[in-house]
């Protein structure tokens, strides 16, 4: 069994549950502090739900996927590489957003979410679906990137879904450490170095999903005869070449090939692939330069886009 495909679905889970956790760990301990616990189990339904509306749509997308595989149509492989890839995109775009946007937020987490509980507890007759709808939309968000990423990834079975829980089990027990038995937990450094591991893990994203753009192409190239022109690259510019993406920068398939260890470990973390060519290398180093620029210079205290300052006492407690 190939467990590095557990891999990726447990560090992304587990960073996403991390941040669910602290907005559910914070709501609790507002109710308690203002002596209306009696609505947690309303912030439990939340997570519940939350969880089971994740798994529904990631359940309805792997199910869109299988149907558009298992089709005789023509043009279904196409359709398929365009809808993985499509979810490659949209995985790139909402983590690097996450990643930037929790590093310049994460130290008014405690404010926010305490001001949304207290205006959530005014109304006294909703006050439990205020406290709901709040713990939902938390978890369904950090739910819905995870599942974007996996479906990017085209990880669909078991061992995923293994790391997905395992990533889930672990972000409740760091949840359990830092709330209920009040242990000591350096939240900003493991924010700081899972943001970096999940910064290389989306880079590699960038080049898995410009691969099935190419497979794409190329496939809708070889099956009209009028899409022949899509594939623009060809054999005059260079022997070994892609569709779209250029001539091969490398060819490690007998050195480090990616169906083996350790080369099978390192695809399924870091989008490495022992073919690789031109448009990729540039996207990679150009979305690490961008994305992964802006990220280490927040981590050094620097303000991209300036946020009102408020009272250090409202940042997360380490």
């Amino acid at each position: 069994m190939n467990f590095s495909e557990a891999l990726p679905t447990f560090v992304i889970t587990l960073r996403e549950g991390v941040e669910a956790a602290l907005v559910v760990g914070i709501v609790l301990a507002c109710l308690k502090k203002s002596g209306q616990s009696y609505l947690s189990p309303w912030v439990y339904g939340g997570v519940a739900v939350g969880l089971i509306a994740s798994a529904l749509i990631g359940v309805l997308f792997g199910w869109t996927i299988q149907i558009l595989s298992a089709s005789n149509q023509p043009f279904a492989p196409i359709m398929e590489s365009l809808l993985e890839a499509s979810f490659g995109v949209l995985a790139i775009a909402m983590l690097s957003w996450m990643l930037l946007w929790m590093t310049k937020q994460a130290r008014f987490m405690k404010a926010e979410v305490e001001g949304a509980v207290s205006a959530a507890l005014t109304d006294k007759s909703h006050a439990g679906w205020g406290v709901f709808s709040l713990v939902l939309i938390a978890v369904l968000r950090e739910g819905f990137e995870t599942v974007l990423f996996v479906l990017a990834k085209f990880q669909q079975g078991i061992l995923p879904a293994i790391g997905a829980l395992g990533g889930i089990l672990s972000a409740a027990g760091i949840g359990a450490l830092l709330f209920k038995w009040g242990v000591k937990i350096n939240i900003r450094l493991f924010f700081k170095y899972m943001g970096i591991l999940l910064l290389f893990i989306v880079a590699g994203l960038v080049v898995s999903t410009l691969g099935l753009f190419d497979s794409a192409v190329n496939i809708l190239s070889q099956a009209n005869r009028e899409s022949a022109g899509m594939c623009f690259y060809y054999e005059r510019f260079a022997k070994e070449h892609s569709c779209i993406l250029g001539p091969m920068v490398w060819n490690t398939s007998k050195v480090l090939p990616q169906e083996k260890f350790p080369g099978l470990l390192l695809s399924a973390m870091f989008g490495y692939t022992d073919k690789l060519y031109l448009v990729q290398g540039f996207a990679y180093f150009v979305f690490l330069i961008t994305v992964g620029g802006i990220y280490l210079q927040s981590l050094s205290g620097r303000v991209f886009f300036p946020i009102k300052s408020k009272n250090s006492s409202n940042e997360i407690e380490n």
